[in-house]
């Protein structure tokens, strides 16, 4: 963590972002600020935060979609702020990845207590990769979640891109049916490898030369799929 920490501060309400924003800094914190999705993931590319605070409800992405994405190349701690208070947002939440929830209204003294909490961990626990993965004639840019092949666009679906980018964070480790089904669909498709092979097979389609004989999603017999670089 840098001298003073620096945190990203996603909410779409400029009141509340305000208030927080101001709240952060009179404590002697970094603050940058985004009031969307969009505008968060390239924030935390550039700025490389070492705390996110993140709302749900953001108006151009789903909040929990966003932590899936993110938690795969960020370790960096996330803090939900969301007026969502049913148990099952809470669940979700921290099931996508979210270390702490905390409900609109809030005390300040509460807020500041779970931000210290949070940078009291070790920088390993913090570790945050380069948001660029390579591999073949392949490129992805996990800020603007922008997958190329040999210069071009390839046209992903929401679950293909995710499946994809879990698969390429984690080179060389093989990844259960049930640990993917979990990560891209949640535990209600845990029994469902059919749904998962389907997917692999076009993601196959569309990254691999010779689908048929994939160089880079390989399959485990009985276990779940591998990615080589």
């Amino acid at each position: 963590m840098s001298e003073t920490p620096t945190i990203l501060l996603v909410e779409d309400d400029r009141q509340i972002r305000e208030l927080v924003a101001a709240t952060l800094e009179g404590e002697g914190y970094a603050v940058v600020e985004a009031g969307t999705a969009a505008q968060g993931a390239v924030e935390a590319g550039a700025c490389k935060p070492d705390l996110l605070i993140l709302d749900l409800g953001l108006p151009d992405r789903n909040g929990i979609n966003f932590i899936r994405d993110y938690r795969i190349w960020s370790a960096v701690p996330i803090l939900i702020l969301s007026a969502r208070s049913q148990e099952i947002s809470k669940v979700t939440a921290l099931d996508a990845g979210a270390d702490d929830y905390l409900t609109k209204p809030f005390g300040v003294s509460e807020l500041l207590a779970r931000v210290r909490a949070l940078l009291r961990r070790t920088p390993a626990e913090r570790e945050q990769l380069e948001p660029i993965i390579e591999f073949g004639d392949c490129r992805i840019d996990c800020v603007h979640r922008l997958v190329t092949r040999a210069g071009e666009p390839l046209h992903l679906t929401d679950i293909q891109y995710r499946l994809l980018i879990l698969l390429a964070s984690n080179p060389g480790r093989v990844l259960t049916h049930r640990q993917l089904l979990l990560q891209i669909w949640g535990s209600r498709a845990l029994e469902n490898n059919q749904y998962l092979r389907i997917y692999v097979g076009h993601l196959r389609q569309k990254i691999e030369r010779i689908p048929a004989q994939p160089q880079h999603i390989l399959t485990e017999i009985g276990v779940g799929y591998r990615f080589q670089p």
